[in-house]
């Protein structure tokens, strides 16, 4: 029987929970594909579910990991417009952190050539989050848009992305990462108390991309918790009356692909290592898992 492997936990808990296991070859479904998996993000939302972040104890084994890039390896009924072998990227449900996963084929995009499959593993959650941002803050052209924790990866990719819109971007992030932000046209600004005296002039609208607790400075500056939006902090945001933004993997604006750099590669038996270093945040761009090297030969 033709097996895979996959990143599963049987509970919740620390970064000691993941295991690398085998597990038999997932079937695609109607409108599903499986993807031969070469690299696949790490996302702060994956230690968050997997340390109980939703509450609801685990019913079974569950895998982690919401982006992927690799190849197309089987499609299920009813898909069209992909090709077994075609390198494709985008998000799943749950599970890319394993050598095949299922997609739904309305959720990949084909790779551009010029990424590699690290690089492009980097982008869905990423640009999907960015874009659905900017759109529901309204950011228009010769705005000033604040991000907090602007060296992440959605932060990058909403900065370049509001920068394209004809938009100014001010960003906080880590004095060692503001060389590479004014080489993007980011201002950046170091975090932390003084924040406020710190901004080089107004600001029009916020995303909070950190969920430290800079909600309500948000509010103050814009004047409107309609001009703030976080995507990490919903008890800042109920409590302030700003919009907290999740999504479940829109489509993927493709036009425009921001540069949201790879900070470290991981192989897949080093899961628990990628999942701490996330935890500890401060990088700049995106944590990557390297799943080629697992792939049968």
């Amino acid at each position: 029987m033709v097996t895979a492997q996959a990143v599963r936990y049987h509970e919740h808990g620390g970064p000691e929970v993941l295991t690398l296991e085998e597990v038999p070859l997932p079937r695609p479904g109607a409108g599903q594909v499986r993807v031969a998996v070469r690299a696949a993000g790490v996302n702060a939302l994956d230690w968050k579910v997997r340390t109980g972040f939703r509450g609801t104890p685990p019913d079974g084994p569950q895998g982690t990991g919401i982006e992927l890039a690799g190849t197309v390896d089987a499609l299920g009924p009813g898909v069209t417009g992909l090709e077994v072998g075609q390198a494709v990227f985008g998000q799943v449900a749950s599970g890319a952190a394993a050598t095949y996963a299922l997609a739904e084929a309305a959720a990949l995009r084909p790779k551009p050539e010029h990424l590699s499959y690290v690089e492009a593993a980097a982008l869905p959650v990423a640009l999907e989050t960015a874009h659905r941002t900017l759109e529901e803050l309204g950011l228009r052209a010769g705005e000033t848009l604040l991000v907090h924790a602007v060296a992440g990866g959605v932060g990058l990719a909403a900065a370049q992305l509001a920068l394209a819109r004809g938009a100014r971007v001010i960003g906080t992030a880590s004095e060692r990462h503001h060389a590479f932000l004014r080489g993007l046209g980011v201002v950046p600004v170091t975090y932390g108390d003084g924040l406020e005296q710190r901004l080089p002039g107004h600001v029009d609208r916020v995303l909070d991309a950190s969920g430290r607790g800079e909600v309500a400075l948000s509010v103050r500056l814009t004047g409107d918790p309609d001009k703030v939006l976080t995507i990490a902090d919903p008890a800042g945001a109920a409590e302030r009356g700003v919009r907290f933004s999740t999504g479940k993997g829109g489509s993927l604006p493709v036009d425009v692909l921001p540069r949201v750099p790879v900070a470290e590669v991981f192989p897949l038996e080093r899961v628990a290592d990628a999942h701490r270093r996330s935890q500890d945040g401060h990088f700049l761009g995106k944590l990557v898992l390297d799943a080629e090297s697992s792939l049968p030969r």
